[in-house]
C-alpha cells in the first residue's frame, strides 16, 4: 500500500509548496498532484522560502478567486529573484482558461490544467529560463483513478475522494464545463479501494466529490454502477467510517440515493442540493434544468424520507436580468425551505460563459449587494433557528481537532454538518463521542461530552 501521508525527504530532497484554492475538488486535485510528484523525488514544505517548485492550485469560478492568485504571483516573483533556480506553477481552472496569459506575467514557468497533472514531471524537467512550458488538454477520459492521493489534511480523520470529473450541465453561468471538460465516471472498484485504505490508515470520514455526483454511472463488463449503488459500497466498508458526498444537483437526486441513506445510520444526513434561484425565469435563464416546483418536491421526499436531514444550498443574487420578484421569489423559497446552511454569492461574469455570451450583466452593483445582504440576514436567522431547535439534543461527533479559540476544547461535526465544539476530557481527533447541545450560535454549537467512553466502544458492545 502506497503511504498516503506525505513523506519527510531529507537534506537533499527536492521540496514543493502547494497552495489550494476554491472546492473541495481542488484539495483533492492537491492531494493528487502531490502524489505524482512525490513519485518524481519531490517532498512537501509548508515553508514557501525553501521550496524548490511552488504550485498554485486555482479556482476559477469567481474573479475575486482569480485576483486574490495574482496577488500570489507577485509574491511568488520574489522568491524568483531571491533564489535563483526556483520555479513556479499555476495548476488547476485558471490555469486551463488563461493559458498563455499566465505565462504572459514573466513569473510563471508551467501551466497544468486539471487534466495535465500526470505531465508535471515532463513539464518540470523541460523548463529553462527561456523557455516556460504549458499543458492545457482536457481528456475525455482521464480521472486519476489508478493514483492513490498523497493526504495533505492535518488531522487524519477525514478525507476526499473524488469519483468523477468534469461536468454536462453547462449552466449558463458556470465555467466549470469549459476549464473541466466533460463528465467521466471513476471505476468504482477503485473508489472502494481508495476508501478501505483511508479506513485501514486512521480515517474516519471520507466525502465523495463530483460536480453532480448524482449524474455518476460507471459502465463496466459486469454492468452499472450508479451513485446509490456507488454509496452503499462505500457505507459497507465499516459501520465505524462516515460517509458524506458533495455536490448534488437538483434535477438528478433519486429516491434511489434518498432510500440508500436512510439504510445506512453510517451515510451522514446532510444534502448539500444547490438551488441558485427560487425564481422560474432565472432558473431557466442559467439553464438549471428544473423549476422550484421540481426543488421543493425533492426537499419534500428528502424530509419525508429522512425527517433530520440537514439541507444547505448555494444562492446566486442579481444574475443577469434579476427583477425585485425574482430576488422576492428567492427569499420567499428560503423561507419555506429553511435551510441549514447557504453559501451565497453576487452574481460574478465569468468570460467564456454562455451567460457572459448571451445577456448583459445588468444588475447594477450596488443592487446585487443589497439583495445578496438581504439574503445573507435572512439565512443567518434560519441557521439560528436551525441551531437553537438542536439545544438539549445528544448527538453522535467525530472529533475533527482542537478549537482554535481553545486548546482545552475540541471541534466536530455531526451526521448533519453542524459544527460542535466540547471540553476535550481526554478524547482525541478520530474518537466518535456523544455530545449535548447546550447553547448555540447561528454556526456553531456549544456542547458537553455526555459520556468520558467513545461511541465506537460503546457500538462494538451492543454487537
Amino acid at each position: 500500500m502506497k503511504n498516503i501521508r506525505p513523506l519527510t525527504g531529507n537534506a537533499d530532497s527536492k521540496k514543493v509548496y502547494i497552495e489550494t484554492y476554491g472546492c473541495q475538488m481542488n484539495v483533492n486535485d492537491s492531494e493528487v498532484i502531490l502524489s505524482i510528484l512525490q513519485d518524481d523525488g519531490y517532498v512537501l514544505t509548508d515553508n514557501m522560502g525553501e521550496a524548490d517548485l511552488i504550485l498554485a492550485n486555482t479556482c476559477s469560478i469567481r474573479d475575486n478567486a482569480e485576483q486574490r492568485v495574482w496577488g500570489r504571483i507577485e509574491q511568488f516573483r520574489l522568491q524568483k529573484n531571491r533564489r535563483p533556480g526556483v520555479l513556479v506553477g499555476i495548476v488547476g481552472c485558471m490555469a486551463e482558461r488563461l493559458k498563455d496569459g499566465l505565462l504572459d506575467s514573466g513569473a510563471v514557468d508551467i501551466v497544468a490544467g486539471p487534466d495535465s497533472y500526470r505531465s508535471l514531471p515532463e513539464l518540470l524537467a523541460a523548463v529553462t529560463p527561456d523557455s516556460p512550458q504549458m499543458n492545457v488538454t482536457l481528456s475525455h477520459e482521464e480521472t486519476y483513478g489508478d493514483i492513490t492521493p498523497v493526504r495533505m489534511d492535518r488531522n487524519g480523520v477525514s478525507a476526499y475522494i473524488s469519483i468523477m470529473r468534469g461536468c454536462n450541465n453547462v449552466c449558463s453561468y458556470c465555467i466549470v464545463p469549459y476549464t473541466r471538460g466533460v463528465e467521466r465516471s471513476r471505476d468504482p472498484q477503485t473508489i472502494l479501494r481508495e476508501a478501505e485504505e483511508l479506513f485501514a490508515n486512521g480515517y474516519r470520514e471520507v466525502s465523495l466529490l463530483g460536480q453532480n455526483v448524482d449524474s455518476y454511472l460507471w459502465k463496466g463488463p459486469e454492468g452499472q454502477t450508479d451513485f446509490a449503488t456507488l454509496l452503499a459500497m462505500v457505507a459497507q466498508v465499516s459501520p465505524e467510517l462516515r460517509v458524506r458526498f458533495s455536490t448534488s444537483h437538483p434535477k438528478d437526486i433519486s429516491d434511489e440515493v434518498i432510500y440508500t441513506m436512510a439504510g445506512y445510520d453510517n451515510i451522514c444526513r446532510h444534502i448539500h442540493l444547490p438551488v441558485q434561484s427560487g425564481s422560474n425565469a432565472m432558473l431557466e435563464k442559467m439553464r438549471r434544468k428544473y423549476t422550484r416546483e421540481w426543488y421543493l418536491e425533492r426537499v419534500e421526499k428528502i424530509r419525508s424520507v429522512m425527517p433530520d436531514c440537514a439541507l444547505t444550498t448555494d444562492i446566486i443574487a442579481g444574475f443577469c436580468g434579476e427583477t425585485r420578484q425574482d430576488h422576492l421569489d428567492t427569499l420567499s423559497l428560503m423561507e419555506e425551505v429553511r435551510f441549514d446552511y447557504a453559501f451565497m454569492f453576487q452574481y460574478s461574469e465569468r468570460p467564456g460563459t454562455l451567460a457572459a455570451r448571451k445577456y448583459p450583466d445588468d444588475v447594477p452593483p450596488e443592487v446585487k449587494t443589497a439583495r445578496l445582504n438581504e439574503i445573507i440576514a435572512l439565512q443567518n436567522r434560519h441557521s439560528l433557528e436551525s441551531n437553537e431547535k438542536d439545544v438539549g439534543k445528544t448527538f453522535r461527533v467525530l472529533v475533527e481537532g482542537v478549537s482554535k479559540r481553545n486548546p482545552g476544547e475540541l471541534y466536530g461535526r455531526t451526521s448533519g454538518n453542524k459544527v460542535c465544539v466540547f471540553p476535550a476530557q481526554g478524547h482525541k481527533a478520530g474518537d466518535f463521542v456523544e455530545v449535548k447541545v447546550l447553547s448555540c450560535t447561528s454556526a456553531t454549537l456549544i456542547s458537553e461530552c455526555v459520556s468520558g467512553q467513545k461511541i465506537v466502544d460503546l457500538w462494538q458492545q451492543e454487537q
